[in-house]
Order: structure tokens, then sequence, then C-alpha cells
């Protein structure tokens, strides 16, 4: 299998561009969907407290044999709305999900949502600069943050977060965002990168391409993402399935065959699958 290239963030972390989702995995089928995907050749894992997850997630991590060192471990802070979010309750989370998935450190840590309807997102996220600071995380960021979410962010900090993980594909590819990102010198990451069943995978559009480069839709779709320099986490526990969405490296979209996929996204089938950032408070 190709080398995953590296992505590195705005502190000189260097991160997988495709790494392995566990999103929807029970916790009971972690262990093997996980190992099955580092037998692969996957080295990025991207988990949350959410999932329910982060234990079998970690049993797949210490048994895998892969070196520490050679691991690239996300996380995310479920700053939900049963508790006001300060120090203490995210230091408490933070090391539940370091407990549960056994480790000294994670690469990344995230802010799950930016909740912009309460006023909590400035205490979670000075205390994710301290998080930073004792190395615990490589690195810290955040999920699902509109550009007013970094906005708010830049002016009560100086720390820039390392990644802005977001819905996108290319029914949703987030142009405003992804350039706001850029500007502010953090890396994009792509939750569900192929949408949402086969939706995506089926339109004409993306068939014709896959058909072009004798590949499977899902492939030439995770190929938009990374020649767009996307980090993607796709996300499947069916074992052929996992090694073919890392086999991504072998072929090249030319220019047609981008713009053909840039143009799905102002498209008639356009649109957000996920949760709206600026009401979701679930």
């Amino acid at each position: 299998m190709n080398q995953v290239p590296g992505i590195k963030l705005n502190n000189g972390t260097l991160m997988p561009q495709l790494g392995y989702g566990v999103w929807q995995v029970p916790d009971d089928e972690a262990e093997r969907a996980v190992g099955t995907a580092l037998e692969a050749g996957y080295r990025s894992v991207d988990t949350a407290a959410i999932y329910g997850n982060e234990k079998g997630t970690g049993k797949a991590l210490a048994n895998s044999g892969v070196p520490r060192e050679e691991l690239f471990v996300t996380t995310k802070l479920w700053n939900g709305p049963s508790q006001r979010w300060g120090r203490d309750e995210v230091l408490r989370a933070f090391d539940d999900s370091l407990d549960k998935l056994a480790l000294d450190y994670v690469d990344l840590y995230l802010i799950h949502w930016p909740r912009p309807m309460r006023d909590d997102v400035l205490a979670i996220w000075k205390t994710f600069e301290e998080i930073a600071a004792s190395g615990r995380a490589k690195a810290v960021g955040v999920s699902n943050f509109r550009p007013a979410d970094l906005e708010r962010l830049g002016e009560a900090s100086a720390l820039v977060p390392a990644v802005n993980q977001i819905e996108l594909h290319p029914l949703f590819p987030q142009s405003e965002l992804r350039a706001v990102n850029a500007r502010l010198g953090i890396t994009t990451e792509a939750w569900s990168p192929l949408g949402q069943g086969k939706e995506l995978l089926t339109l004409p559009a993306v068939a014709s391409v896959a058909a072009r480069h004798g590949r499977s839709a899902a492939q030439v779709v995770l190929r938009w993402h990374l020649q767009s320099g996307h980090v993607v986490i796709p996300k499947s526990v069916t074992p052929a399935r996992i090694r073919e969405n890392l086999d991504v490296f072998g072929f090249e979209l030319d220019a047609e065959d981008m713009a053909a996929l840039d143009a799905l996204g102002s498209g008639p089938s356009a649109h957000r699958i996920g949760p709206d950032p600026a009401v979701f408070d679930a």
C-alpha cells in the first residue's frame, strides 16, 4: 500500500492526510474494525467521547503492535448542554478520554461543536490552551466551527486551532469556510467525506469519473478530497472497503475530473446532510 502523505499543522505536528473514522461503530466492534484498519496501513484514527467507542479503539491501538509514535489519534470533547463547561469539567472529560483510550496523550483534541447559543466556548478553549501546553494533546482544534465562531476564538486567544473538522463532500463543498480556514492557517478536515448512504456515490458525474479511472466511486471522491488539500477520515466496518478507501494514491484526477466533481456543489443535489452548527445544541 502506498504511503499516506502527511500535512503539517500550524504548530508543526504532522498529520496523515487520510485516516480512519469510527463514528457509529459500536464499542464492542471498534477493536476489530480499528484493528483491521491499522493492519491495512492506516495510522490515523478519529474517535470522540460521544461515539462511545474510545475503549474499543484504545484496545485496538494497544494490540496493534504499531509503535505509539507512528500513530495519530484524535478524540473530541462532547461539550453538550447538560452542564456548563468550565476548566474542571473540560479537564475531567479529557482525562476520561485518555483513560478510555489507555493513552498518555492524544495527537489532536477537538471541541466537537461551537454551540453559539451558549457562552462557554471561550472557557473551553482557554482550557484547551492549557492542555496543549502540557503536551498531553500534541495539537488542539475545533469541529463544525463557522467563520464567525473562528473569529470569536481569534479575538480572545492567540492560539489558532490546528484543525477545523467539518461536514465536507462534493455535495456540500463549504468553499467560504475552507477559504477562511486556509487564511487563518487552519487545516480543513472532512467528516462524512463520502456523503451519506449511496446518494453521492451513484451520481452520474461521479460514476463517469470512476469509470474513466477504473476505480470505485468512493475512491474518486476521496481522491477529490486529497487533491483539494483536505484531510479525510472515511468510515467503514467492511474489511474490503476499509482497504479500498486507503488505496487512493496510485492515480490522479485531471482538471476535467476535478471540475466535474466541483460542479456538484452548485448543482440541484447540493445540500448539507448533518446538523447546522448555527442551531445545533443537542
